[in-house]
């Protein structure tokens, strides 16, 4: 069995299994089916011979190395997560495979298709294997397309005893979609020199930069009367909601910005006439631009409350996380050294920013320097999601590379 029936294989695996995130309950993790997926790695970690094997069987996390065969070479950590994400279900997927893509629409279920007018990428694969939802989950590539990456590099190690390498580490992280992949990483148990999270998109994409973020949370509260009696007196909540989320800039949303232009986007927003709440994460490249989106936030909240006397507008900006080329600029030889084995591979590196944050970002700002890596996967978070098994064959065959002492 090649690489890329030995990574395909184990990925059809994990997406079987649900570990859909929840920023709702408070808890490390934050669902308990996470531990499944974390489980049955820790066993086909043992299966394959790995010794050095760490699991916190309280927080979900694992960390596991295979000794260095050579002298004098870095250790070298590698990192998935393995939460997907709670806007779209998890649960019972049942993934679509298609042999030899030959171009064209691919019929998900019902009105559910993928069209190359809307998702021009799919061009790149005709003639590859495709594999996509059936339309009513999203599939789990991210980022379990990444974790099946690196468990099959782990094993062509544990294969090749002949071929010389430092210290490899592995990482498997919970929550990593709710922002708090991190939150109980322990980087001295990791112990390694660098790192890469194996969570990017498209073959060849290499990251060192992502957004600064925050999330904005508005309470909006008016002040309701008998719409018989109302005039003069009510203040209906919901709409002067729906005024704050006008006054803000209208061509910084996510579907009108790309590249390193930052966003305002409402993720959630609920109401009535008494009482309302919107909630917004902030996003951009830029840290000035990135204070001022916060600023504006605020402004145009306490215009509204101003404009309407009796009404209260309350907004609470928390931040996510910031932008790590500052830490990755020193460390540069690391974003080489994977440039160079995508060189080695045939594989032109794609030098991307991020449109969103890996843990990576965190972590480079606990220490442990970490840029981003392509999984192979694309349209994360819906139920449109899918990826190619060649680009889940060749990102091992780079993992390994980046592993060999030729930077």
């Amino acid at each position: 069995m090649d690489l890329q029936e030995k990574v395909t294989e184990r990925f059809l695996r994990y997406i079987a299994v649900n570990t859909r995130s929840d920023e709702t309950t408070g808890t490390h993790p934050s669902t308990l089916c996470q531990f499944d997926l974390a489980r049955l790695l820790v066993r086909e970690l043992q299966e394959m011979g790995v010794k050095d094997i760490c699991f916190d069987e309280e927080h979900c996390y694992i960390y596991s190395k295979i000794k260095a065969s050579g002298e004098s070479m870095p250790r070298i950590g590698f990192i998935a997560h393995m939460d997907t994400s709670p806007e779209a279900s998890g649960e019972n997927v049942r993934p679509k495979i298609w042999q030899k893509y030959p171009g064209g629409e691919i019929c998900l279920s019902g009105d559910r298709v993928l069209r190359p007018e809307e998702f021009p990428e799919l061009h790149r694969y005709i003639g590859q294997t495709l594999i996509t939802t059936d339309g009513t989950t999203l599939l789990g590539a991210d980022d379990k397309s990444g974790i099946a990456e690196i468990m099959t590099m782990v094993e062509y190690y544990l294969s090749h005893p002949e071929e010389e390498h430092g210290e490899i580490c592995i990482a498997f992280t919970p929550d990593e979609e709710i922002g708090e992949g991190t939150e109980h990483f322990d980087i001295e148990r990791f112990n390694a020199d660098f790192a890469y999270t194996v969570d990017g998109g498209v073959l060849g994409e290499l990251s060192y930069e992502n957004f600064n973020a925050a999330s904005a949370n508005i309470r909006v509260i008016g002040r309701n009367v008998h719409p018989g009696e109302a005039f003069g007196k009510m203040i209906n909540a919901s709409r002067l909601a729906f005024e704050i989320d006008r006054l803000l800039p209208q061509d910084e949303r996510p579907e009108k910005t790309r590249d390193r232009q930052g966003f305002y986007h409402l993720t959630d927003m609920q109401g009535d006439c008494n009482e309302a709440s919107l909630k917004y994460i902030l996003r951009d490249h830029d840290q000035e631009l990135f204070e001022r989106k916060k600023k504006t936030v605020e402004q145009v909240c306490r215009t509204v409350e101003q404009k309407y006397p009796g009404a209260r507008v309350e907004v609470q900006i928390t931040a996510s996380y910031y932008n790590m080329l500052e830490k990755i600029k020193p460390h540069f030889e690391i974003v080489e050294r994977a440039a160079s084995a995508m060189r080695r591979c045939g594989v032109e590196p794609v030098i991307e920013p991020i449109r969103g944050g890996t843990d990576g970002a965190m972590l480079s700002y606990k220490g442990l320097v970490c840029p981003n890596l392509c999984a192979g996967g694309h349209n994360f978070h819906g139920v449109y999601e899918y990826v190619s098994c060649e680009s889940m064959g060749k990102i091992v065959e780079i993992l390994i590379e980046i592993v060999k002492d030729q930077a």
